[in-house]
Parts: structure tokens; sequence; C-alpha cells
């Protein structure tokens, strides 16, 4: 195959795979500042578990989950591959409230609210905010919230879809 031939080819499988309607690549960004933190790397590895069952993924690898005792940098964090891409999380325990970022990779669909709802639940959220991306064919935002406990009051911002 001459060289022209094999980048047509490549581009023909590119175009097919990037139109495959079963995947959707969403990126639920999450920043929160927590009451609660995890700290205990058995809890949080459990707590993987549940999460990723509760939101309709199934675990390939992991969940990883190791806490770190180095001054400034104090904390825990985990991580798990899931059948349709990773979800991370890192929390800052150093500072009070506790600092949480938390990402949610997926090709398959989920809610965001279902799973900030979660956080606050779990972890008992003071301020949280989140960008859900659609990644598709680009960065496109599809929405984003943040609210600051006690009384939760919402600012939404609805981008479309």
């Amino acid at each position: 195959m001459r060289a022209s031939g094999l980048t047509e080819f490549k581009n023909i499988i590119q175009c097919q795979s990037m139109d495959n309607k079963l995947l959707v690549h969403k990126h639920l960004i999450v920043r929160a500042e927590v009451y609660r933190p995890p700290m205990d790397e058995e809890f949080l590895r459990r707590w993987f578990q549940d999460f990723i069952e509760q939101i309709g993924m199934k675990v390939m690898m992991g969940p990883y989950v190791k806490y770190s005792n180095m001054e400034g940098n104090r904390g825990i964090t985990g991580a798990a591959i899931i059948e349709t891409s990773h979800i991370v999380m890192h929390i800052w325990d150093e500072v009070h409230p506790a600092l949480m970022q938390f990402d949610v990779y997926s090709c398959g669909e989920f809610d965001p609210e279902t799973i900030c709802d979660k956080i606050d639940k779990d972890f008992t959220v003071h301020k949280i905010e989140y960008k859900f991306l659609d990644r598709e064919h680009d960065l496109k935002e599809i929405h984003k919230i943040s609210y600051k406990q006690p009384n939760h009051e919402l600012k939404y911002d609805s981008l479309g879809y």
C-alpha cells in the first residue's frame, strides 16, 4: 500500500470511530470543599466500588487508593479504570474544609447532578462546582453549576442540549 493509500485508510477508520453513536465522551470535572473528607484507604476503595456500581459503570481495574502523609500535600487519592474510561479523586485534608478534585470521564451516559448529590451526602459539602464537557468532537461545555452550604443556593448555567 502506498503512503497516500495508507493515509486515506487511516482517515476512513478515524472517521468511522468518531461517528460511533454508542460512545458519548462525557467528562465531569468537580471541585468541592468538604467537611467530612475520606481519609481511610479501605473506606475510599469501597466508596469507589459502590459509586461506580450506582452510576451504572463497571470496574476493569482497581480501585486503587493511597494516602499521602507528605506535608503540604497530605491527603488521599483514588483511581479506577472503568469499562468506559476512568474515575479519579484527590483530597487534600490539611485545609478546612478539605479540598476535593474529582473527575469522571466516560463514553457512557451519566448524570452529573446525581454525582454531586452523592458527594454532598457522603462528604458534607461546603461548596461544590462542576463543569460537564462533551468531548466527542471538541471540548463543548454542556453545563456547569456552583453552590455553597448551608442553604444550597443554586446558581445554574445551562449551555444547551
